[in-house]
């Protein structure tokens, strides 16, 4: 068998490793009902789950930060989330295979996710993925979260390897923008949480898989340079 050509595979972690829009939906939703709204269809909360508080807000309220009543519905919606972080979520279809896969192959893995660490550490804790990662670098552990380089870099460091032995999945032009600047290749996960007018195509990743099976192929390609 070809040795992998990759030592350690960072995911990120809201629509790549673990489906949370049926939580993170459940969240928005019980919001707007006290609110006296009806609920969101899960089709049109999807698209929305990997941009946190401030984007689910913006669609089931059509509130920004700059509004006076964002901050005292942020606090209500995470404080609900919180409540519910593994209600629903669990890992995608296939993740877990490929997961197993992963550790039988020697191959490390790890999250890198924008997602603070008072809801990652739970999440993980809860689909007992945390104590399996070589690393967790949440969106609050570095000064800077992605599309800055520093999570990736400082992912690198905790699991001893040069950005080029890395392979980042994601799903999201910010994932693909901070893997780059860190010197290492992304492959997209479009079966995540992307929109209708997301063109991952243009993004500049290395490739792209449609579901985590996919990913075995990537792990047996030579290394690419990242562009």
């Amino acid at each position: 068998m070809t040795p992998a050509a990759y030592r350690t595979v960072f995911f990120d972690l809201d629509g790549t490793l673990v489906d949370t829009a049926p939580d993170l939906g459940y969240a928005l939703n019980q919001l707007r009902q006290r609110q006296g709204l009806a609920p969101l269809a899960d089709a049109v909360i999807r698209p929305q789950a990997s941009h946190g508080a401030r984007g689910l807000l913006q669609l089931g309220f059509n509130i920004t930060p700059e509004d006076a009543d964002f901050q005292a519905l942020r606090q209500e919606f995470l404080a609900i989330y919180e409540a519910n972080l593994v209600r629903l979520s669990r890992l995608f279809p296939g993740m877990a295979d490929l997961l197993s896969h992963l550790e039988a192959s020697n191959i490390r893995w790890g999250v890198v996710t924008n997602k603070p660490e008072r809801f990652t550490v739970p999440l993980l804790r809860g689909l007992d993925l945390l104590e399996r990662a070589v690393c967790v670098v949440s969106g609050d552990t570095c000064p800077q979260p992605k599309p800055h380089p520093a999570p990736m870099l400082h992912a690198c460091r905790l699991a001893g390897a040069a950005p080029k032995e890395c392979l980042y999945v994601g799903d999201a032009e910010r994932d693909v923008e901070a893997a780059r600047a860190a010197g290492m290749p992304t492959v997209i996960a479009r079966y995540g949480y992307l929109g209708e007018s997301d063109r991952p195509e243009e993004w500049g990743a290395a490739g792209y898989i449609d579901t985590p099976e996919d990913l075995f192929d990537w792990l047996m390609q030579p290394i690419r340079e990242s562009t």
